[in-house]
C-alpha cells in the first residue's frame, strides 16, 4: 500500500531558496518571474542590498532584480514558514586538511527540517559526492522535521552550473540536470527547472547520478589543466614556450586547446576533493585525480619560484619591490575564494618581498582584509617596481599595453606575465 503524500502542484508552489550568493541570487531572479519566491539568508548586510536591488556580487543587474516581480527577500526563519518548496544553494567547501566540510549544508538542513510540511520537496543544488543528498542530508531533514522521506516529503538535487563572471552564459541559458527522490518527484523538479531554464533539462535516472555527474564536470576539467600545467613545467624547464607549443598542436583538428594557469575558486580547485575523499571511504585511491590536484596545487610555488631567479639575477629580492595584478580566482569576477593569487602572495611575502596588489574588479577591502597588505586602487606612475606579476586576466588588464606595465618597472625590472595576454618576447616568463 502507497501512504505516500501526493507533492504539491508547480501552481501552489511557494518557494524558499536557502544561500543568495553566486549560485541562488540568479536562481531566485528567475523563480521569481513566475513563482511566488523567498530569496533567504543569514548574512543581514546582504539581504540589505538585495532589498535596494544592489547585488555586490556584480553577477545580478538592477533591472533584473526588478523583473523579479515576484521575489523578496529575507533573513528571518519565520519567514520560511509559508513555503512548501525548498531549494539550498549554499558553499560546499574543504577544510585546512582538504576534507570536505559539510557544515554550510548540514546547518540549512537543520532550518528547512523545521519548516517543511507534507508534500514538501526540498532541492540541493550544491556539489556533493554522491550519498551525501539521500543519505546525510535526507536524514537531518527528517529527524529535525518528524516526517518521512518519500512518504511525508521528497528529496530533490539539481546541481549548479553557474559561470562567474561570464555573462554570455546566464543561468536561463546552460542546461539543468535534475533528479528526484521518487519518480513523481524527479517529475515535479525537472518541470520547475524546465519552466525557467531556456536551455531545457536532463533528468537523471536518480538523486546520486546527478551528485557524481556535477562533481565529474569539475574533475574532469582540474585533471586537463593538470596535464597543461605539467607540460608547462616541463616545456619552461626546456626553455620552451609552452604556449607556442600549444598553438602548433591546436593545428591538429582533434587536439583540446588548454592553456596552463592558477587553478582556484570554489568549484574546480575544491569538488576533486569531495570525490577523492568518498573514492577512499569506498577503498579505491583515486591516484590520477590526487596527483592531479598535487599539480596544479604546485603552481603557485613553481610561478614564486620563477619570481625568485629572475630577481636574483640583478639583485637580493629580500626588500625587492613587487606589484601583482589581480587577486580574484578567475578574469572579470570579483570572487576572491580560494584564489591561488593568495599562495603567490604568501610565497613571496615569507621570502621578504614586499608587495602591492592591483585589481580594479575585487573590493578594495576584502583583498585588504584576505591579504593582509597594502592594496592600491590605482597606478602611482612615479613608483617602480622590481618586478610585475600579471595573475589575472581581468578586462582592465588585457586592455592596456604591454609598455603600460613596463613602464613601471626599473631598469632591470621583470615580468611575469602568467596567462599569457603579450607576446613571449615583451616578457620575461609566461606560463
Amino acid at each position: 500500500m502507497n501512504n505516500s503524500k501526493n507533492i504539491i502542484s508547480l501552481e501552489e508552489s511557494s518557494i524558499a531558496v536557502i544561500g543568495l550568493g553566486y549560485v541562488g541570487l540568479p536562481l531566485c531572479v528567475e523563480l521569481g518571474k513566475k513563482y511566488k519566491t523567498l530569496g533567504f539568508d543569514i548574512n543581514k548586510n546582504r539581504i540589505q542590498d538585495l532589498m535596494k536591488l544592489d547585488d555586490k556580487t556584480g553577477e545580478v543587474s538592477f533591472s533584473e532584480l526588478k523583473s523579479s516581480t515576484k521575489l523578496n527577500f529575507s533573513n528571518s526563519e519565520d519567514d520560511l514558514t509559508n513555503s512548501n518548496v525548498f531549494i539550498i544553494t549554499v558553499p560546499t567547501p574543504v577544510d585546512e586538511s582538504k576534507e570536505p566540510d559539510l557544515t554550510p549544508l548540514i546547518n540549512a538542513s537543520k532550518l528547512v527540517g523545521k519548516y517543511i510540511k507534507d508534500g514538501s520537496v526540498v532541492i540541493y543544488e550544491s556539489t556533493v559526492y554522491p550519498g551525501v543528498t539521500e543519505e546525510t542530508c535526507g536524514l537531518i531533514l527528517e529527524e529535525v522535521s518528524g516526517l518521512t522521506l518519500n512518504i511525508d516529503f521528497y528529496l530533490g538535487y539539481s546541481p549548479e552550473r553557474i559561470v562567474p563572471g561570464d555573462k554570455s552564459k546566464n543561468f536561463k541559458d546552460i542546461l539543468k540536470i535534475t533528479s528526484g527522490s521518487s519518480p513523481e518527484c524527479a517529475k515535479f523538479v525537472d518541470s520547475l527547472y524546465s519552466s525557467i531554464v531556456l536551455a531545457g533539462t536532463y533528468c537523471a535516472e536518480n538523486i546520486k547520478t546527478a551528485e557524481a555527474a556535477k562533481v565529474i564536470e569539475n574533475t574532469q576539467r582540474d585533471v586537463n589543466i593538470a596535464l597543461i600545467n605539467e607540460f608547462s613545467l616541463i616545456f619552461s624547464r626546456l626553455g620552451i614556450d609552452t604556449n607556442e607549443v600549444i598553438n602548433a598542436a591546436s593545428t591538429k583538428w582533434n587536439f583540446i586547446e588548454l592553456r596552463p594557469g592558477l587553478v582556484g575558486g570554489h568549484c574546480i580547485g575544491v569538488d576533486p576533493y569531495y570525490l577523492i575523499h568518498h573514492a577512499k571511504q569506498k577503498g579505491h585511491i583515486p591516484d590520477l585525480i590526487m596527483t592531479a590536484r598535487k599539480i596544479n596545487e604546485q603552481i603557485p610555488l613553481d610561478i614564486c619560484q620563477k619570481y625568485l631567479d629572475l630577481i636574483g639575477q640583478s639583485r637580493a629580492y629580500v626588500g625587492s619591490r613587487c606589484l601583482i595584478v589581480g587577486a580574484t580566482f578567475k578574469p572579470d569576477c570579483n570572487d576572491l575564494r580560494n584564489s591561488k593569487v593568495k599562495d603567490i602572495f604568501d610565497i613571496l611575502t615569507e621570502k621578504g618581498v614586499l608587495i602591492d596588489i592591483l585589481d580594479e574588479v575585487a573590493d578594495v577591502k576584502e583583498i585588504a582584509n584576505i591579504f593582509g597588505t597594502n592594496v592600491i586602487s590605482k597606478i602611482d606612475e612615479s613608483k617602480k617596481y622590481d618586478g610585475i606579476i600579471l595573475c589575472v586576466d581581468h578586462k582592465f588588464v588585457r586592455e592596456k599595453d604591454i609598455q603600460y606595465w613596463r613602464s613601471m618597472l626599473n631598469s632591470s625590472g621583470c615580468l611575469l606575465d602568467i596567462k599569457a595576454i603579450y607576446s613571449k618576447d615583451n616578457t620575461d616568463f609566461r606560463l
